[in-house]
């Protein structure tokens, strides 16, 4: 009794190591299921932030009475990752707990902003003609809010219950931008609710805590050829940056020939107003998506999506090295796994 005892005792501390290992910088990035990453580079502490939404990691997605919210990981190699630490955990009720999308953190101003996509159970009138559409997603209640920090490890507060993005539309995907000192949110009207989806944006207020005027329409999905899908034009995943000739570029996504694809807009005037056109290369074609543009440590120029899109529990963090052409980018060679 005594031998299965002290047996029993020493696999608990085995195992316990083994937790207490698992829940410090010991997590691999193939073990990480994500979607929608996006990696904040700490210069001064010499480390990497990603965020993710927790029903990446505990699977509740459209359960409202579950825990929702954001959380982070830390790494200093982009391969190995601490456990994560939740950021944002959202209040019960809200205006939004259905689901949690595609969250990032940027720094502005000395405080850390969260752009995150929340989607209620509530749904929205459906729109003139498509009442009775059929097979067609419901129209819920879907927007864009920014929450604010003075660390980007949170917790992060919410300015209103409400988001950012018009509460009548089904907006997703916001992002910052500063042109000539002013903050801009871009995001994405979605296709559900208007078949051909668009970009659009719409400037900020100095602390980020509310919008100033009406979106602005940017262009649509069937402007880009490669965005091949018949049933529905999709836009997602916008994210933006400025070639070292001074080139306006967004990378966005889409469903191409392979599926799930990165596309690259452009404006000509170099300013938000555009007019964007559509580069005909495709930045990344191999079922992933959704990225973002961070640099590493060393100052490489880094492209961060999320492979494959599907089946649902497979993503995982892609890593690809950029080369800024000046006109365009291309992917230069893998980065990591």
């Amino acid at each position: 009794m005594k031998s299965s005892s002290f047996i029993f005792v020493c696999a608990l501390m085995v195992f316990h190591m083994a937790l207490g290992q698992q829940t410090n910088d010991s997590i691999a990035i193939a073990d990480i299921r994500i979607r929608d990453p996006f990696i904040l580079t700490d210069t001064v502490n010499q480390q990497y932030y990603m965020y993710a939404q927790t029903d990446n990691r505990l699977g509740f997605r459209g359960q409202d009475n579950q825990l929702k919210g954001v959380e982070v990981y830390t790494s200093k190699d982009l391969k190995t990752w601490s456990a994560p630490k939740t950021v944002l955990r959202l209040p019960d009720p809200y205006w939004a707990r259905h689901m949690v999308w595609a969250p990032e953190v940027h720094a502005n101003q000395g405080k850390y902003y969260l752009f995150v996509t929340l989607t209620s159970s509530d749904t929205l009138p459906a729109p003139k003609g498509m009442e009775s559409k059929t097979g067609w997603p419901k129209f819920h209640k879907r927007g864009t809010q920014i929450f604010v920090s003075d660390s980007p490890t949170g917790p992060f507060r919410d300015f209103e219950n409400k988001p950012h993005t018009p509460t009548d539309w089904m907006a997703l995907d916001g992002t910052l931008f500063v042109e000539d000192e002013t903050p801009y949110m871009i995001f994405c009207h979605e296709w559900v609710q208007i078949v051909d989806g668009s970009m659009d944006y719409v400037q900020l207020s100095p602390d980020l805590s509310t919008t100033i005027g009406q979106p602005i329409k940017m262009f649509n999905a069937s402007e880009a050829a490669w965005s091949t899908s018949k049933k529905n034009k999709v836009t997602d995943g916008c994210y933006l940056y400025r070639t070292k000739t001074g080139k306006l570029l967004m990378i966005w996504s889409s469903f191409g020939e392979a599926g799930y694809a990165i596309g690259i807009a452009e404006s000509e005037s170099g300013k938000l107003a555009g007019p964007w056109k559509q580069q005909p290369q495709l930045l990344f074609q191999k079922n992933g998506g959704h990225g973002m543009l961070f640099h590493n440590l060393q100052g490489q120029l880094t492209l961060a999506l999320h492979q494959p899109n599907g089946p649902r529990g497979k993503e995982r963090l892609k890593l690809f090295a950029i080369t800024n052409l000046g006109d365009t980018l291309s992917l230069k060679n893998k980065a990591s796994n």
